[in-house]
């Protein structure tokens, strides 16, 4: 069905214009100051879009659906997960594979891609986690990535589950430089977190509360640090997922400047929250603990600047939905045992205009740029994604900024029972969200097509 966007004022991350969209057979054929309806397919859909935005689909470029954590699993599925991203204008996934340390590369990459192919609305593709490296499986790395998956992610942090020896970590960066993939890295000290957490548990000090405390800022900064020196070693290209506080980004900055090819990603939670909500009482602040944890406020202008100037590159969700009533529950003894993740898939782009644009941090170009454009650069979708051009596929977002309303869980798709954003005020809201030229949400609910959605097979351009 061919699709006809009309008199909206279209956004991308360099241009800003009114005119017209037209989009055949899932790609967008014309951009004209005027088309006549008339003139188009029979039958073709008509948007009326005068007053209102027209931005490329949205790319969240870290998100988590399928997540198994200490004997239980992410609430999400692909088919809440996708109606949440879609009626918060997200048309695009990219998930966080995170097998077990003993489970085989290539059969988690199976499992991870089976759980998206019959229920995604959207559009996914996935970073590859490696949490192991012995010389007989790293054939099944370069396999993945001849599959489709030019990313990989590592983590200097979860001792003992997750992380890498400095020698794998070494061996894995120097394999995605030698096949052209980017490195996602969660980067923080995982030794000295296994030090503060084992310090903190036998004071009694184990409420959510002290969940921060045991992962300061100073350590994020020194796995940075870490990363980004055997980035320069090796010429690996490196990516700084959930980057949350000042001594984080300046290290990673520092690191740029000495010619290290890093780039900066931070999380909505990271720019809103502060540390105060994960200390409050009766076990509430358990809804609100991440990794890295929520830091102090004067953090969040360093974020707002950071993506202003495009210093910081993305603004993302790490979208890790566990319910408050039975799986938060499960470190009431010790906050380690706190399943980590504050879902805002659906919050993301209508926080960011709210919070960012509306209030004046942001502008409407830096915002799709953030939340669109170097995602699918980074990632291998450009131009196809994050763009609104001849050829790309018609992923748009009519988007209503004359809209009021209130972050609620009682408006949410994803299957957590609590909002991080509850009460909030929200200043717009998706009127129309397509992917490849399908209208698959309207005014914030999902009126789509489940397991359309298809896996988008990249090409290394690192």
């Amino acid at each position: 069905m061919a699709l006809l966007i009309h008199g909206g004022r279209i956004i991308t991350a360099t241009e800003d214009f009114t005119g017209d969209i037209y989009a055949e057979h899932e790609t967008i054929t014309r951009i004209e100051p005027h088309i006549d309806a008339k003139l188009v397919a029979p039958g073709a859909e008509v948007i009326d879009a005068r007053g209102k935005y027209v931005f490329p689909g949205f790319i969240d470029p870290h998100v988590h659906i399928y997540l198994p954590f200490m004997g239980t699993y992410a609430a999400d599925d692909y088919e809440s997960a996708s109606k949440a991203a879609l009626a918060g204008g997200t048309t695009t996934l990219i998930e966080m594979i995170c097998p077990g340390a003993s489970d085989e590369p290539v059969a988690a990459f199976e499992l991870w891609k089976s759980k998206a192919e019959k229920l995604a609305a959207v559009d996914y593709t996935f970073h590859m986690s490696v949490v192991r490296f012995e010389e007989h499986i790293r054939e099944q790395f370069r396999e993945i990535v001849k599959a489709g998956v030019a990313s990989f992610k590592v983590f200097l942090a979860y001792k003992g589950a997750l992380n890498l020896s400095d020698e794998d970590l070494f061996g894995t960066m120097r394999l995605a430089k030698e096949l052209g993939v980017i490195v996602t890295a969660h980067c923080e000290n995982a030794d000295a977190i296994d030090a503060l957490q084992k310090s903190l548990l036998a004071a009694g000090k184990t409420g959510p509360e002290w969940h921060g405390p045991s992962r300061p800022p100073v350590v994020e900064a020194d796995g940075v640090h870490h990363l980004c020196t055997f980035a320069e070693l090796l010429g690996t290209h490196v990516y700084i997922v959930h980057t949350s506080c000042e001594p984080a980004v300046r290290a990673a900055l520092e690191a740029r400047k000495r010619g290290v090819n890093v780039w900066i990603e931070s999380v909505i939670p990271h720019f809103l929250l502060d540390e105060t909500y994960a200390e409050r009482p009766a076990f509430e602040g358990a809804k609100y603990v991440m990794s890295p944890p929520l830091r102090a406020k004067a953090n969040q202008n360093v974020l707002w600047n950071g993506v202003k100037s495009r210093e910081i590159s993305t603004i993302a969700t790490d979208h890790a939905p566990f319910r408050f009533e039975d799986q938060k529950q499960m470190g009431r003894d010790a906050f380690t045992k706190i399943p980590n993740g504050i879902p805002s898939v659906q919050e993301r782009v209508d926080l960011v205009h709210t919070c960012g644009v509306a209030a004046g941090r942001l502008g409407l170009q830096a915002m799709v740029d953030a939340c669109a454009t170097q995602a699918a650069k980074l990632f291998g979708l450009y131009p196809k994604k994050g763009t609104i051009q001849l050829g790309s596929d018609a992923d748009l977002v009519v988007y209503d900024p004359s809209y009021r309303g209130t972050f609620s869980k009682e408006c949410a798709y994803s299957n957590v029972d609590y909002s991080a954003y509850e009460g909030w005020e929200q200043k717009g809201r998706a009127a129309a969200v397509s992917v490849r030229g399908q209208v698959q949400a309207r005014d914030g609910e999902f009126v789509g097509t489940i397991g359309r959605g298809k896996f988008l097979k990249r090409e290394p351009t690192h």
